[in-house]
């Protein structure tokens, strides 16, 4: 029920109460005596002034529960600035990024067009995980060029645990986001870019911690199925030939069926998540990066909405000067004490001739 009606209501309920309480004042005074000689008795009567003050407080009240509503007046246009948007980038270093499927490597690759999407979203800030057993960052800046630069500086070789711990990723991208304090107010995405199936820890489960508080996942698979040859990369990047097990066999990477669909239910987790697969010797992060420019031109962009201007404060001054009133207007009038004067003295000759004038008298 909208507040204006409801201060209507009570307003017209103590108006009932005043009322009532007057007539009950006015049957108890004719109980107690003649209503004439009773009401002579009175230096005053507060009939009015109370009828005066009650008429204050109901309009008062309506008033205050009038600017409660918020009302608002006229019309006009203001222009809504861009949603700023937060992308944390979290790459995987695992050594099957060496993989060639993708030229030159996928993780050369996947580097290349990265440092593509930070210039292309102009106005985000952006934030780095490198991960591998275990994530290291860059924290959120709005120096694009710096994310980049981390990025590309890394290789699978400076990581310093081996395997694919997607959740740890994950959860190190949710504290950045956390940590930040402006990342609060802005649109954040975490973009996860990865060829393979975390073997440790529940991904799913923390990516549904993290939409909760609604950050979005988009994951990028780069790989396949098809088993693919792990390069053997030295220091200084160059390729010697081909990773092997103790026994001498190949290692080879691929995509397990059970890696696909937890990387499907990671995106699922998250408003606005999603899963792009890297198709003919791509990445997939192009389309990323589509995704996210026309974000920031369509819903994050600057929009233009109607805004009206916000009138509450005068039914609200109304209301505070109707109480003031109130409060100051006595039931009854001031008794005025008019103070008796004694009579004027008389001057001293005047006292003694009449004096004399009595004593004369008598000696007559």
């Amino acid at each position: 029920m909208p507040f204006a009606v409801v201060g209507v209501l009570l307003a017209l309920l103590l108006g009932g109460l005043l009322l009532y309480g007057g007539l009950r004042g006015t049957r108890f005074l004719r109980r107690f005596g003649d209503e004439g000689q009773v009401r002579g008795l009175r230096t005053a009567d507060p009939a009015m002034r109370r009828a005066v003050k009650g008429l204050l407080l109901v309009v008062a009240i309506v008033a205050a529960f009038f600017a409660a509503a918020q009302p608002q007046y006229g019309r006009g246009t203001r222009v809504i600035p861009a949603t700023n948007l937060d992308v944390v980038l979290v790459l995987d270093f695992s050594k099957s990024m060496y993989a060639q499927d993708v030229q030159p490597s996928r993780i050369f690759r996947a580097k290349q067009e990265l440092g593509r999407l930070v210039k292309q979203l102009k106005g985000a800030r952006f934030g780095a995980v490198a991960f591998a057993g275990e994530p290291m960052g860059f924290p959120l800046s709005a120096d694009g060029a710096a994310i980049a630069q981390f990025l590309r500086g890394l290789t699978p070789n400076d990581m310093p645990l081996g395997g694919t711990a997607i959740a740890r990723a994950l959860r190190y991208a949710d504290k950045m986001l956390e940590r930040d304090p402006k990342s609060a107010e802005h649109r954040r995405v975490i973009v996860l870019i990865t060829d393979g199936e975390d073997l440790e820890g529940r991904p799913a489960a923390v990516a549904r911690r993290i939409g909760a508080n609604g950050t979005s996942i988009v994951v990028v698979q780069i790989g396949g199925r098809t088993p693919e040859r792990i390069p053997d990369v030295d220091a200084h990047g160059r390729v010697v030939g081909y990773r092997s097990d103790k026994r001498g066999r190949p290692l080879m990477t691929s995509l397990s069926p059970k890696g696909e669909r937890t990387l499907q239910q990671i995106a699922d987790a998250t408003p606005g998540g999603q899963l792009i697969r890297a198709e003919r010797g791509t990445t997939g992060i192009d389309e990323v990066t589509k995704k996210l420019k026309r974000q920031m031109k369509g819903e994050l962009g600057e929009r233009v909405e109607d805004v009206y201007a916000d009138i509450f404060y005068y039914p609200l001054g109304v209301a505070l000067l109707l109480l003031l009133l109130e409060a100051l207007l006595p039931e009854v009038p001031r008794r005025r004490f008019v103070r008796k004067l004694p009579p004027p003295k008389q001057p001293l000759l005047k006292r003694r001739r009449r004096r004399s004038t009595v004593t004369g008298n008598g000696h007559g």
